[in-house]
């Protein structure tokens, strides 16, 4: 299903969005196939795509054939060098800075990990600085960088560009980062909360896009998730929607820092599945890894755990295979709550283990999700793989002033 766009007199921006949108989408197309796929009169579409050309924003690249033997159509396609958009991600683990081109494609990529422990002012300074750096980098000049986007861990106060004390980070009780971002960067900041940017960057560049509705499964330090429904980004009342990692998936069980006992990230987080493999070795459990842990119990990090179920380490593998369930078990009560179309699994904290839970959520949605006899959900990891957060971040600057916005009929 594609959105269609109206043609009343009122509307202007909301149909700019939706012509453009069909282009990028669609990386060549013709002014009789947008009107066709949006149900936009020709004399309209050919209106908003002269005043993209003129904008430099769209070009045209030849002709293409057509089968009936008549007049070639011209091909429009993104003009992509006509600007960039610069992303930061701020994890408890790492920082992460991308600049990208109009169709969301990375220039420079560059990681310094989070000062521990290190206050706002100290963190928003090192910012800063990789901002500076990748643009110098990417050899981008700021008139051409139409802003920058900001993926943070929530809870978020999004309309006053607040952090709300994220429990991984410590000193960060309602920071106002949008401005204090903006008066160190002298950048238009668009903040959201990380995992919702991440969908909005599989919408723009991954495997969301041209999807109505698909759910998306971020693993980070923690774990999260966007949504998509009816071709828009889905926030909820607070524009904090998506917690996926606070689902209860073991009642009574371990107590999470949001205040409940049993959540999704208590068992399948990186630190957490750390955490119950060396617990495992711990109480004697027979494994490979058992040497290993006696002389550096610290060695046992997530990439061994998977090196040793890969050799069929039976402790590994059970580990794994539990957190790999829970992930499977929540992504099935959101499809059948949501009935959404795709699900995407993707982000740094998937490393390793991108495979196994890919596979898993697959046969589980396959067999246990209701309308399965009606069709068929699909399962994909991101093709944004570990820079999903970063290149989300960037792509909220591209969503915000090209995507169909339903908000922009309110305010027309």
């Amino acid at each position: 299903m594609r959105q269609a766009g109206t043609n009343l007199p009122k509307v202007g921006r909301y149909n700019r969005a939706v012509v453009l949108e069909e282009i990028q989408r669609a990386d060549g197309i013709s002014r009789v196939a947008i009107a066709k796929n949006t149900g936009l009169t020709p004399q309209t579409v050919s209106g908003i795509v002269r005043r993209l050309l003129d904008e430099g924003i769209v070009r045209e690249d030849g002709a293409s054939r057509v089968k009936s033997g008549g007049k070639p159509r011209t091909t429009l396609r993104i003009n992509a060098d006509a600007g960039s958009a610069v992303g930061l991600h701020l994890d408890p683990a790492e920082v992460a800075c991308v600049v990208v081109d109009l169709l969301g494609r990375p220039l420079v990529t560059k990681r310094i990990p989070t000062p521990p422990g290190a206050d706002p002012t100290e963190v928003i300074a090192a910012m800063a600085d990789l901002v500076e750096d990748v643009l110098a980098e990417a050899d981008v000049p700021r008139e051409r960088v139409q802003g920058l986007g900001l993926a943070c861990p929530g809870p978020i106060d999004l309309e006053h560009g607040i952090v709300v004390a994220p429990p991984q980070l410590a000193h960060w009780n309602r920071v106002p980062i949008r401005q204090l971002l903006s008066e160190a960067t002298g950048l238009t900041i668009t903040l959201d909360n990380d995992s919702t940017a991440a969908a909005v960057g599989e919408r723009w560049a991954g495997a969301g896009r041209g999807v109505a509705n698909f759910a998306y499964v971020f693993f980070g330090t923690g774990i999260g998730g966007g949504l998509v429904l009816g071709h828009q980004v889905y926030r909820g009342g607070s524009f904090n929607a998506g917690e996926f990692g606070h689902t209860t998936v073991l009642p009574g069980g371990l107590e999470c820092y949001c205040g409940n006992r049993g959540c999704l990230e208590t068992v399948v987080s990186t630190a957490a599945i750390r955490a119950e493999t060396r617990r495992r070795l711990g109480a004697g459990g027979a494994s490979a890894l058992a040497e290993r842990f006696r002389v550096d119990p610290d060695s046992i990090d997530i990439a061994a755990i998977c090196a040793a179920s890969n050799a069929g380490d039976s402790l590994a593998t059970g580990v794994l295979g539990e957190a790999a369930s829970h992930i499977a078990s929540v992504v099935v009560n959101v499809v059948n709550v949501l009935d959404v179309d795709l699900v995407v699994l993707g982000g740094h904290g998937i490393r390793h283990l991108e495979e196994l839970y890919v596979d898993t959520v697959r046969s589980a949605v396959a067999t246990r999700v209701m309308s399965r006899h009606i069709r068929a959900v699909d399962v994909r990891p991101s093709p944004l793989g570990a820079d999903a957060a970063v290149v989300g971040a960037a792509a909220l600057v591209l969503h915000s002033t090209y995507s169909p916005q339903l908000a922009a009929l309110l305010s027309d």
